[in-house]
């Protein structure tokens, strides 16, 4: 995906510019160049990926899909790593140790990138660059605020559809059309028949109360095998967001599921997910439109969410400064039993939680060997990278990040450093972190299951147990099973958070003693063997749920995890790569009977 990109020509031609350069201020024009190129080649190549994730869509390509998804996130941060140490290498001694060199690069580069729509982004990759070149600390840009004026307008990707009363069939296929997907429908008009029946049903529309007008984003939201339509129904006094789901079968596209909730929307949006591929260019325009759709998300998360990750590891970073200001909390250790791998930080107000590795494990490590913490933020990046199917918190991932010293609680703080002292060094009043990774705050299940409502405590072990499964269908095992590991959102849903004992499915020993005779005291066979080894009738005990009634409905909604033939049959999906595909919405929101042999979007 990002192979091919002309970086290293790129550089090696600034290079030859710096080297010939005469003077400082035609060094720093090369430069600033050099580097404006390389974010072009960059930025050209990620907006093509949402047209070809359409396509993708269009002619069934899933493999290409799940191609897209990883090449786009990991291509910004590659195209860096790849030209950094070839420009760091024409510097000279006086470039490198600062001094007057890089703020002449940035005052050229500002000027070569000035009233560009995407100017924030470019900013962003100059300072990448120097923070490879440099190894100095992340900068935030003013993202939306300093760079693009607003001018209010109607985003030019909205369409207003005329409507007055009743949702018909006509009024849901001129929704269909909108995204100009280049595909034959398997049954158009059964489509519009059903989809304006739930939707008539579901918010008690009719010719005499109903509809005032329709919007809807002509753009296409593409993720893997699936594709949505957003928009809102303009119901007069207020609006109702809506998403229909569409999926592509051999016999053609369909709508799967009408979505009318804005909380279904939002676990669809969910950071859970992989990202989505929106075939527009006002990213801006874009993120807003989604928020006033999903004003309780983050504003940081939309970003994300839409493949803009770097805009939103900015808005995260302002979101929690201006948390902590407004509320005049500092950050404490998180709620909940302390890592052995991790420490967790938090407030009260703030909904992320801040993780920094450990130098060592505590001593409840439960492994023999410890890979160390660039093997653990490996596991965070590779979840990053990944489709996170629905069970799995995404990270934003921090490099040489400074936070003002007020901004922490003295007792945390000296833990950090005694603990985290590889990672975390304090000068003056600014903490430095050399990693840091930040996730959406959940409540720990065990903690959740101690003060919620008996229902909510049986939803919740009823969704713990979908979370194993939908992470089993990614090829995902977390080897450390234990019930504080996973968490439930502010929506119910149970996701694993806890990423340091990550293993592939189909590189775990599944093996059993539930074979063995009652009394047979030998050393079973298994015990000998290296590598991580499961036994699936112990899942049960590392869950630690909290009482009988509990476990009991474990065992009755999931009991074929606590046995060797479901954990042997997955790998064997796996490697075939039969494994069926995630359901990111319930069932009640599907036109049709999932009996009907229909596939399932991710």
């Amino acid at each position: 995906m990002h192979e091919d990109l002309p970086i290293e020509e790129i550089a090696l031609a600034g290079v030859a510019e710096l080297k010939a350069a005469s003077s400082p201020a035609e060094r720093a024009d090369a430069f600033a160049r050099a580097v404006a190129q390389m974010f072009d080649a960059y930025y050209a190549r990620s907006r093509q990926i949402p047209w070809l994730a359409k396509e993708a869509f269009e002619t069934r390509n899933w493999p290409r899909s799940l191609e897209l998804s990883q090449g786009r996130i990991a291509m910004f941060g590659a195209s860096v790593e790849r030209a950094a140490p070839i420009l760091k290498s024409a510097l000279q001694e006086h470039d490198r140790a600062g001094g007057s060199f890089w703020p002449m690069v940035e005052e050229r580069y500002r000027a070569l990138i000035a009233h560009r729509y995407e100017a924030d982004l470019a900013l962003a990759y100059l300072n990448s660059v120097r923070r490879h070149i440099y190894q100095d600390s992340w900068v935030a840009i003013a993202y939306d605020r300093d760079m693009v004026d607003r001018t209010g307008d109607r985003p030019s990707f909205l369409t207003r559809i005329e409507a007055s009363g009743a949702m018909t069939p006509a009024l849901a296929k001129a929704i269909f059309t909108l995204p100009a997907i280049q595909a034959s429908w398997r049954n158009i008009d059964e489509d519009a028949a059903l989809v304006a029946e739930r939707m008539n049903a579901v918010l008690g529309l009719s010719d005499s109360s109903g509809l005032t007008g329709i919007d809807v984003v002509e753009a296409g939201f593409y993720r893997n095998r699936g594709a949505y339509i957003v928009g809102a129904l303009d119901l007069g006094e207020h609006s109702n967001p809506f998403a229909l789901a569409l999926l592509h079968s051999e016999a053609g596209v369909y709508v799967d599921a009408v979505i009318l909730r804005e909380t279904t929307l939002r676990h669809v949006f969910s950071s859970t997910l992989a990202n989505f591929h929106v075939p527009v260019t006002g990213y801006r325009e874009l993120v807003d439109y989604l928020w006033s759709l999903m004003p309780t998300r983050p504003r940081g998360m939309h970003y994300s969410t839409v493949g803009y990750n770097h805009v939103g590891k900015v808005a995260v970073r302002e979101q929690i400064s201006e948390g902590l200001e407004g509320s005049g909390e500092t950050l404490t250790h998180a709620p909940g039993p302390r890592g052995s791998v991790t420490l967790g930080v938090t407030s009260p107000s703030t909904q992320y939680v801040l993780k920094i590795m450990r130098d060592t494990p505590t001593e409840n490590y439960k492994w023999d060997y410890f890979a160390g913490v660039e093997a653990v933020l490996d596991q965070y990046r590779q979840v990053h990278w990944m489709n996170r199917s629905g069970s799995m918190l995404d990270n934003i991932i921090y490099t040489n990040l400074s936070l003002p010293r007020a901004m922490f609680d003295e007792a945390l703080l000296q833990d950090l450093l005694e603990d985290a002292s590889n990672t975390v060094t304090l000068h003056r009043d600014e903490v430095f972190f050399h990693h840091l990774v930040v996730q959406r705050k959940l409540i720990p299940l065990p903690i959740y299951l101690e003060s919620c409502s008996p229902e909510a405590a049986e939803m919740a072990v009823i969704r713990l147990g979908q979370c194993i499964r939908n992470n089993a269908a990614s090829n995902v095992f977390n080897k450390d099973l234990d019930g504080r590991n996973y968490g439930v959102s502010t929506l119910g849903f149970v996701y694993l958070f806890d990423y340091d004992a990550l293993e592939r499915l189909t590189e775990i020993k599944v093996r059993t003693n539930a074979d063995r005779e009652s009394g047979e005291d030998d050393i079973p066979e298994w015990f000998f063997e290296e590598g991580p080894i499961f036994l699936p009738e112990e899942l049960e005990v590392h869950l630690r749920l909290p009482n009988r009634d509990l476990r009991r409905l474990f065992r009755e909604a999931h009991g074929e995890l606590l046995t060797l033939e479901y954990w042997t049959r997955m790998q064997r999906l796996l490697r075939e790569g039969k494994v069926p595909r995630v359901r990111t919405y319930p069932r009640s929101t599907q036109l049709r009977s999932p009996e009907a042999g229909l596939i399932y979007a991710s």
